[in-house]
């Protein structure tokens, strides 16, 4: 293919620098529960990707004693680490005080408003597909990326997140595009299974949340590691 209809994009760690606000919030709900609250940046990008709920459960196992390789497994079928209406209260004191607090230090990554026109000259439909809770996201895309997007969707209640395709597939019918002709944009394994599950291409960004020795794990993935050679992917 020449160029691709649509790209689809994660958006934190992949468009949006997002970790010291979603570090901060983090720090303040598990303070607030009682438990470590003094987690770097470092450490919290090892917690998100799948869901708020999943990352409360990840800084709690972390604390614990879980070590960094058997975390990516929490939130899936082969975790030991079951859901708790302590992680339920956790994440009532975590959603709302980040969505009043998501765009202190929150910003685009160098480089990508500029793909984002390029894209959009080239009429390439773009979109957001996100395991964000889905208020922040909307908000952060509106303070962010107003006009950029065709399609926005986050974490929502009755819609099966990423990994499942759902959120994907969802999206390429908004957007009228089969996905032989879309590409999947994240930073993350859970984009790389996604974009698996969804059967469509995938780029992987090395800039993120999971470095590339992290990605390099998966097999048949492209990787980029420079805003341009992503734009020279996707045209």
């Amino acid at each position: 293919m020449d160029m691709y209809r649509a790209a689809i994009f994660d958006m934190d760690g992949t468009i949006l620098n997002t970790i010291e606000d979603l570090t901060s919030a983090l720090n303040y709900a598990m303070k607030k529960a009682g438990h470590r609250h003094n987690y770097s940046v470092e450490e919290v990008k090892q917690f998100f990707g799948s869901g708020v709920k999943v990352a409360m459960m990840r800084a709690i196992a972390y604390e614990e004693g879980m070590s960094g390789e058997e975390l990516v497994k929490v939130g899936t079928a082969n975790s030991s680490v079951k859901e708790s209406d302590e992680i339920d209260d956790i994440q009532k004191i975590f959603r709302p005080y980040y969505k009043e607090h998501c765009k202190i230090k929150t910003g685009p990554y160098e480089g990508i408003l500029s793909l984002l026109k390029t894209l959009r000259k080239k009429g390439v439909k773009l979109a957001v597909v996100s395991n964000k809770q889905n208020d922040a996201v909307m908000e952060l895309v509106k303070d962010q990326f107003e006009g950029y997007f065709d399609y926005v969707i986050g974490e929502k209640e009755g819609v099966r997140r990423k990994p499942a395709p759902d959120m994907i597939e969802s999206c390429l019918a908004e957007l009228h595009v089969n996905k032989e002709e879309a590409v999947y944009i994240g930073d993350s394994e859970i984009d790389i299974q996604s974009a698996k599950n969804a059967k469509m291409d995938c780029v992987s960004v090395s800039w993120g949340f999971r470095k590339r020795a992290f990605l390099e794990q998966y097999e048949n993935i492209h990787i980029v590691d420079t805003v341009e050679e992503l734009k020279a992917s996707l045209l």
